[in-house]
């Protein structure tokens, strides 16, 4: 995306549903403390299989806030993304009366790697067992990866520019570039971000194949990325949806922007090439700080992708110093998903929301299980720390090759 002096990009709204909390405030909380609530894996049909520790969303009542002729033709991963929606735009205070005369400026986008993996597998298991005439006529589209953008759009009456980014762990942050692109080509605001699903037993089967998953049976040991232990990382449920305005058409609502999205770029170096993904990595991060016309001495805070493998911690870590040069070397780095697991596309939204709540709060949250770091970065471990904070860095990178990079600016640099 290319930099607009005229229609700029603020988040107005967060709603995440997250291992560490269902709801914003509690998610904030909860990564603030250093909460690690990684655990064993308790999903039905995932008891036997090698994966042994995951961040599961367990305080999460769909029925509750999602209606019934929804929740019947949606998967999990859509039903977490429905709910955050909803959060999102109440935090955001954007309601059908501030829209119902311009349906068509206010769109939709999220990011999804694996789609419905449990509703798919139920009704294949019906398919199978029972034969076709007990397959329900929503496996067609709930397994779909842009069912849960499609479910939003419809609950909400949003008729604007939509999509689904359906890539890799770095496709959460692409999303925010597609929605920063519709707000620039008209759209007044948009309702973007991600959550993931991958803890049905089918879906846990396809990850066994990648070489980066912990099968360590120590939830306090199972992921510590830049540390002399890392075995891999966790994977994780759930994500967040952000609201995302154009920053007039917020003001004149009233809504005060909470933070600019000011650059972003991606790259793609291939799968699991993690000394080429040095390159790649540095690369985007250049690429959004050019384009946030931001100099690498004004990142306050590194938001870092953390995989938990070593070759991939190093180059992660050699791409920030490659960026940011010297400065790369002291500024805070943070990784709190490592106390609730990798959501995959949903993993960097909610580092996002992070990032956000952060430069509010003039916080650095910490990185759980994290402490005996072996890399030249300075990691914040333990608890969290106060800081000015008016810019923070985002990164990400997919399993199957995707870079990315997001400059966020607080609201202290988005002048009335």
């Amino acid at each position: 995306m290319s930099p607009s002096r005229t229609r700029r990009t603020v988040v107005t709204g967060i709603g995440a549903i997250a291992p560490n909390g269902a709801g914003t405030e509690v998610f904030w909380k909860s990564t603030l403390e250093g909460l690690s609530v990684l655990d064993r894996v308790t999903r039905e049909g995932c008891e036997h299989l090698p994966l042994r520790v995951a961040g599961e969303v367990r305080a999460f009542d769909p029925g509750s806030l999602i209606e019934e002729r929804y929740l019947v033709q949606t998967d999990r991963f859509s039903h977490f993304a429905m709910a955050a929606a909803d959060l999102a735009l109440d935090d955001a205070r954007l309601g059908r009366a501030d829209y119902e005369d311009s349906p068509f400026a206010v769109g939709v986008v999220t990011a999804a790697g694996s789609g419905g993996g449990e509703f798919g597998q139920r009704e294949l298991q019906r398919l199978w067992g029972q034969g076709s005439r007990y397959v329900g006529p929503y496996q067609s589209i709930a397994w779909f990866y842009a069912a849960s953008t499609g479910q939003i759009s419809i609950r909400a009456g949003f008729k604007g520019p939509c999509g689904v980014v359906a890539s890799d762990e770095a496709g959460g942050l692409d999303a925010f570039a597609h929605a920063a692109r519709a707000v620039r080509n008209g759209a007044d605001a948009v309702v973007v971000g991600s959550a993931e699903a991958p803890l049905a037993p089918y879906s846990v089967v396809c990850q066994l194949g990648y070489q980066d998953l912990s099968t360590c049976e120590d939830p306090a040991r199972a992921y510590r990325p830049f540390t002399p232990d890392a075995c891999g990382f966790v994977p994780a449920e759930g994500g967040a949806m952000l609201v995302v305005e154009e920053e007039t058409a917020a003001r004149r609502r009233g809504v005060r922007p909470r933070a600019l999205v000011a650059g972003h770029a991606a790259t793609f170096t291939g799968p699991s090439r993690w000394e080429q993904s040095r390159e790649g990595l540095a690369h985007a991060i250049r690429g959004a700080l050019a384009e946030a016309h931001c100099a690498p001495e004004e990142i306050d805070v590194v938001f870092a992708d953390a995989l938990g493998v070593p070759a991939a911690d190093r180059a992660e870590a050699l791409a920030i110093a490659d960026a940011l040069g010297a400065h790369g070397r002291r500024v805070p780095v943070t990784a709190p998903k490592t106390g609730i697991g990798r959501a995959y596309c949903g993993g960097p939204v909610l580092d996002t929301a992070a990032a956000v709540l952060a430069m509010e709060h003039g916080l650095l949250p910490p990185t759980p299980n994290v402490f005996d770091v072996c890399h030249d970065l300075n990691v914040v471990t333990g608890k969290a720390r106060p800081a000015q904070l008016r810019t923070a860095l985002v990164l990400s990178r997919g399993l199957m090759g995707s870079n990315a990079a997001l400059v966020l600016r607080g609201a202290t640099d988005t002048p009335e």
